[in-house]
Parts: structure tokens; C-alpha cells; sequence
């Protein structure tokens, strides 16, 4: 396993963690960079901001800039798009299971699937049947995981790493950390974050 390593902070319910969750793995293994999976939830995030809804809706300028923005960049991506009938979809139980799979090996196809069923199939993700057909489409126990992912002891895993992101100063997602505990916001950073770690420090 590599010694350099990246924390990726993403939410499902993010227009810009689907980009960076569809990019990032092939981009790190090229870099030589092991990324930690650190799926959280941005309500509770924004809520200690003073905002009850994503900042897309709240300013509604910011949203229409920034769905024409994902347009363009999915484009150059060549990753499918659809704008969600609903936004932000509920992300939670998806990402309970995600805390359950933060170290296995199938964490990031699970993800990407779960993020192509929100921002390329208009799919409900807060839907059980449907996190529990993408587990199952992955050949994984999806009666036993989801099983485990609302036990409570997981529960309070996903809270307590929500709680770590406010700690570590998170406003948004994706945002990645590295070992040396700097911060790089937004899916734009992505390659800054994975060059950091493997250059060190720019400045």
C-alpha cells in the first residue's frame, strides 16, 4: 500500500462530490496517492453556518451558475448529467452503508454507483430498494449491510465523522486533507490536493 495517502470528504447529496467521486480513484492510483474514504453529511454542517438548506437554493443566482457549471464540467468529463428532480437529495442512508465500506475494497464502485443514481438516473437515494439494488448489482450481502449500516453503533459513526468535519473546519464537499492537514475545497482541486501530497508543500 502506498504511504501517501489523501482524506476525501464527500457527500451524496453534492453536485461537486459526483464529480470528484467519479474522477478520483483513477487519478490518485496514477499518483501513487491511497485515498480514505470519508463520507459525511453537509446539513448538520451547514446548519452550524446559519443556512437550513444547500447555499445552491438559499441563492438562487449561485444555483442556476452552479448547475450550468456541472453541465460543462461533466461534459469535459464525459460523465453523464441529469439535474435531480430533487435537490439535495437525503444522502443518509447511503452514506451509513459508505461508513461501513470506508476501508473495504468496494467502497469506491459502490459510491460512484450510488452518485450515478442520483446525478445521471434521477433515482432516489434516500430510497432503501434502490441502495439496496445497487449492492446487490454489486454482488455484495445488501440485506446484512443495510441491516448493519442502521444499527446504531454505525449511526453514531457517520455522526461523530460529521462532527469531525466541523472540527477540521469543512464548509462543503468534496474537500480533501492531507496527511500535513491542509485543506483543498471543491472538485476544481481535486489534482491540487493529489499533487501536494505527492510534491509536498508548494508554498
Amino acid at each position: 500500500m502506498s504511504a501517501k495517502t489523501l482524506d476525501f470528504w464527500f457527500e451524496f447529496a453534492s453536485s461537486y462530490s459526483y464529480l470528484s467521486v467519479m474522477r478520483i480513484e483513477p487519478l490518485a492510483r496514477d499518483a501513487g496517492v491511497t485515498i480514505n474514504w470519508r463520507p459525511f453529511l453537509l446539513g448538520p454542517v451547514f446548519l452550524s453556518l446559519g443556512w437550513n438548506d444547500s447555499p445552491f437554493n438559499i441563492y438562487p443566482p449561485k444555483g442556476r451558475y452552479m448547475w450550468r457549471d456541472l453541465a460543462r464540467l461533466a461534459a469535459r468529463y464525459q460523465l453523464p448529467l441529469t439535474m435531480p428532480s430533487r435537490f439535495p437529495r437525503n444522502g443518509l442512508l447511503a452514506a451509513r452503508v459508505a461508513i461501513l465500506g470506508a476501508a473495504e475494497p468496494w467502497i469506491g464502485e459502490f459510491s460512484r454507483a450510488v452518485m450515478s443514481a442520483n446525478f445521471a438516473d434521477d433515482q432516489d437515494i434516500a430510497d432503501p430498494a434502490v441502495i439496496h439494488a445497487i449492492l446487490t448489482r454489486l454482488g455484495l450481502p445488501a440485506d446484512t449491510l443495510l441491516a448493519d449500516a442502521t444499527s446504531d453503533a454505525n449511526k453514531l459513526a457517520l455522526r461523530r465523522q460529521t462532527e469531525k468535519a466541523g472540527e477540521l473546519g469543512l464548509f462543503g464537499a468534496p474537500s480533501f486533507i492531507t496527511p500535513d492537514g491542509e485543506m483543498f475545497w471543491g472538485n476544481d482541486r481535486l489534482e491540487d490536493a493529489l499533487a501536494w501530497v505527492v510534491d509536498g508543500p508548494a508554498i
